[in-house]
């Protein structure tokens, strides 16, 4: 019997071949915390008793939900992870040098065929490069930490097929945002999703990492694609910060699958996301006109340079709507580098925006743009539930990079096309 790419990475890093429902306990290649879990990760380390890290190359923290530090509490917990990192010689990336999603695939720390946990939700992105990534708790981030392993539940895997080429103004954000309409919040629970099809063969891999980014919001464990020759270029393209080696990984002809789905985005209008749940999707123009009082771009999703870039082709030599806060926080130091020299930072600054330090602190609702009560946000994150920006009193519409930048021009949710 095949197995899926799901099954092969698993078993790749337990010994032995495993099967859906099977529990592999399993070596794994790289595990990560963020500054809202590092410290329950450290508490934890720290009652294992008189142990050492198995291997302090492959743990890194992140200073990325709340930084620059909002608070006293705040600062005294990245005091806490800056004295461990220094400690026990483990990796620390400080305040504006990033989203965690972002820095681990773009410094090169994760590579195709590799197994990776993260204590945040959203460490499923990198399987758009061909990574078996899954977000765990603090706790078990910790015990991985102390022995390199952790044990897992084979998950069932559900195959998706998506083709077509996508219309003018669509893009990745469109077709994520359409899956998890049709599959409910609950449908991939504890899956693994293997995404195929013309559709994705035909993006960019920035823009992959935004399909893979949201599978968790259909429940699902990972979200995995193969390593085509754009995946394979891109990893070469980074062999500056790493010279690990790539092991893809594709899955048996005769894989045994839970279901396939099919779908066809040729004629796909822009979506969005309306409150209070990811799955509650529409076209946009069931929802075109709505005011807005904020726009959001950035995040682990939308925060790449080419997302950057497609907002700015929108706003370039026009002038925001003067009832709309538009925000921008690029998902990196190097891509916030990158856009400034290619001018995006300034058609930015020009329109009306503000250009945030490189972070998560909007999508969480740390800081950085905290909706009031009543406010109406439009933003390219992956999650709209109440109080996901810091006020459950607000109102949050998900969508595409090119969607937020034509809403901020119009001060209502617009649709893209007649911008591109």
């Amino acid at each position: 019997m095949g197995q899926t790419i799901a099954e092969k990475i698993l078993s790749g890093h337990c010994g032995k071949k495993v099967k859906a429902d099977d529990i592999a306990v399993c070596k794994v290649d790289f595990y990560f915390g963020q500054d809202g879990t590092s410290g329950i990760i450290i508490d934890n380390f720290r009652k294992l008793g008189n142990v050492k890290p198995a291997d302090k190359t492959k743990f890194y923290m992140v200073i990325d939900h709340s930084g620059p530090s909002p608070s006293v509490g705040v600062s005294t917990i990245h005091k806490k992870m800056r004295s461990f990192a220094e400690e026990y010689g483990v990796g620390l990336y400080d305040v504006g040098e990033g989203v965690c999603h972002q820095l681990m695939p773009e410094l090169g720390h994760v590579v195709p065929g590799d197994l990776v946990i993260g204590a945040d939700s959203h460490t499923c992105t990198y399987g758009a490069i061909n990574v078996f990534s899954t977000g765990v708790g603090s706790t078990d981030l910790a015990i991985t930490l102390a022995t390199g392993k952790n044990w897992f539940r084979v998950p069932r895997t559900v195959k998706m097929i998506i083709k077509g080429r996508l219309p003018n103004g669509v893009y990745s954000k469109d077709i994520i945002l359409h899956i998890i309409g049709q599959v409910g919040a609950n449908g991939c629970t504890y899956k693994s999703v293997e995404f195929y099809g013309s559709a994705i063969e035909g993006l960019s891999v920035d823009s992959r990492f935004t399909i893979s980014n949201m599978a968790v919001e259909m429940g699902a464990k990972c979200g995995i694609m193969e390593a085509d020759k754009k995946v394979l270029d891109w990893i070469n393209r980074i062999k500056k910060h790493s010279q690990r080696r790539p092991r893809p990984v594709f899955a048996d002809i005769d894989a045994v699958y839970e279901a396939v789905k099919e779908f066809d985005v040729s004629r796909l209008a822009p979506q969005v996301a309306k409150p209070h749940t990811v799955d509650n999707v529409s076209p946009v123009d069931e929802v075109k006109g709505k005011q807005i009082d904020q726009a959001y771009i950035g995040t682990c999703t939308n925060g790449r340079f080419s997302d950057l870039e497609t907002a700015a082709r929108i706003l370039k030599n026009k002038k925001i709507n003067p009832d709309v806060k538009l925000i921008i926080a690029p998902a990196s130091r190097n891509i916030y580098l990158e856009a400034l020299k290619a001018g995006i930072i300034e058609v930015f600054i020009k329109a009306g925006g503000v250009v945030l330090s490189p972070g998560c602190g909007p999508c969480v609702g740390t800081q950085g743009g905290i909706p009031a009560d009543g406010e109406t946000v439009i933003s390219t994150a992956n999650r709209n539930f109440k109080g996901r920006m810091g006020n459950p009193n607000a109102f949050i519409y998900l969508a595409s990079p090119a969607t937020c930048a034509a809403s901020a021009l119009e001060g209502r949710i617009a649709d893209p096309r007649r911008y591109v």
